[in-house]
């Protein structure tokens, strides 16, 4: 059974920072991708970030140069840096982890369909 615990969320300020990280049961490299997705009152889910197990990674645009998504395959974790925080970041942000290998084409690496295990989520609040 697939786990997946996000941790490092909490209360900023704007241009503040944050790093959140994701304990997943098993090491990172048997999931072809990960990824890190966010979801606002009354919004869709998106993805914020994802990475490949080859360590290519792809942004949203919202986010790029912002946020920086790492992973630590000897310990199981994924962690996403997130940098000069803005009010409109303010979510509960998700850790994903794709069974399948479409989450390997950039058009697909940011969509929430492509992942198949999900977090609980952990809450960023920033404030201006």
């Amino acid at each position: 059974q697939v786990q997946l615990v996000e941790s490092g969320g909490g209360s900023v300020q704007s241009g503040g920072s944050l790093r959140l990280s994701c304990a997943a049961s098993g090491y990172t490299y048997s999931y072809p991708c990960m990824g890190w997705f966010r979801q606002a009152p009354g919004k869709e889910r998106e993805g914020v970030a994802s990475i490949r197990t080859d360590s290519v990674t792809n942004y949203a645009d919202s986010v790029k140069g912002r946020f920086t998504i790492s992973q630590d395959n000897a310990k199981g974790t994924l962690s996403l840096q997130m940098n000069n925080l803005k009010p409109e970041d303010t979510a509960m942000y998700y850790c994903a982890a794709a069974s399948g290998v479409l989450c390997r084409d950039s058009s697909w690496s940011l969509a929430p369909v492509s992942y198949a295990y999900w977090g609980q989520g952990t809450q960023v609040t920033v404030s201006s």
